[in-house]
């Protein structure tokens, strides 16, 4: 048998520290890395932009309601139907008297845009007084009448573009043209509207959405596993030579598993990719690169 005095210097150093470790002797009595392995990712610079989401109904920007300039005059024929684009002047309809006398006069578009409604038929009697025979929509221009939460409201101002999902239409451009003063007391909502780029597939009164674009910021992002929180706020497990430090980090906008850090963190610095409660300030840690299958690129929120 081998005296134990025999074991290499090396051996017996290891052996004296952790004991005659199967580890130790797999790497010929050098000692082993200390530390738990855990998952590392560096921190990269990507940017974000901040929406705001508005949802509401498709209402006209103006509304040109048409009416007869005589009296006594019943409608003889139409000329135009719901959906036509019309233009000033157009003739929409012809009236005559009920007796058949030679009376008669025209019914025209003060304005070019889109029918949107005909409450007019062959015979009826039209009148200043009744129902507009015709209800048009000025130019075309449809709009969004949204609401937003107060909180978010202020963010808002004219001119801000603006993207509108509307079913079974999809998705149009538009731009923010007017935000209401007030709030509404009771939903504690306020009203915005954005008009809608021109569309023949728009209808009034189709529901739709709008994501509003109010700013955008870059800086150093993460995956939003890597963050912590508790009761001192959010923090962030950095590996430092092998070993961790935790740091207080401010976190901005998310977007696909991914955190903006605005505070607390540079751009390459590593952290645990799944940060945990397991892991304590100071702990010794051997890290193991992220894969990198996923490059890190500029993310629209």
């Amino acid at each position: 048998m081998t005296p134990v005095f025999a074991i290499s210097r090396s051996l017996v150093a290891c052996a004296s520290v952790i004991g005659l470790s199967a580890a130790c002797l797999a790497q010929g009595g050098a000692p082993t890395p200390a530390g738990m392995a855990v998952t590392v990712t560096k921190a990269t610079r990507a940017c974000f932009t901040d929406t705001i989401q508005a949802s509401g109904f498709l209402v006209p920007r103006e509304e040109i309601l048409v009416r007869p300039d005589v009296e006594g005059l019943q409608v003889s024929q139409i000329i135009v139907e719901d959906g036509d684009r019309v233009t000033s002047g157009q003739v929409l309809a012809r009236l005559a008297r009920p007796d058949g006398g030679g009376a008669t006069a025209t019914v025209r578009s003060p304005a070019a845009g889109i029918v949107n409604f005909r409450y007019v038929r062959v015979g009826m009697m039209a009148s200043a007084r009744a129902e507009p025979l015709f209800r048009i929509v000025a130019n075309g221009d449809i709009e969004l009448m949204g609401d937003v939460p107060a909180t978010r409201i202020a963010r808002l101002s004219s001119g801000q573009v603006a993207r509108i999902e509307i079913p079974g239409v999809g998705e149009i451009p538009g731009r923010v043209r007017f935000v209401a003063p007030q709030i509404n007391s009771n939903t504690q909502l306020g009203r915005v509207q954005v008009l809608v780029d021109s569309d023949d597939r728009l209808r009034v009164g189709a529901y739709a959405r709008a994501i509003i674009d109010v700013g955008r910021s870059c800086g150093a992002t993460i995956p939003l596993s890597a963050v912590l929180y508790g009761p001192e706020g959010a923090v962030v497990q950095v590996v430092r030579d092998d070993r961790i430090e935790t740091r207080r980090v401010r976190v901005g906008l998310l977007s696909g598993g991914k955190a903006e850090i605005r505070e607390g963190l540079s751009d390459g610095d590593l952290v645990v990719a799944r940060a945990g409660a397991f892991l304590r300030e100071g702990d010794r840690v051997r890290p193991m690169p992220e894969q990198a299958s996923r490059p890190t690129r500029s993310i629209d929120n």
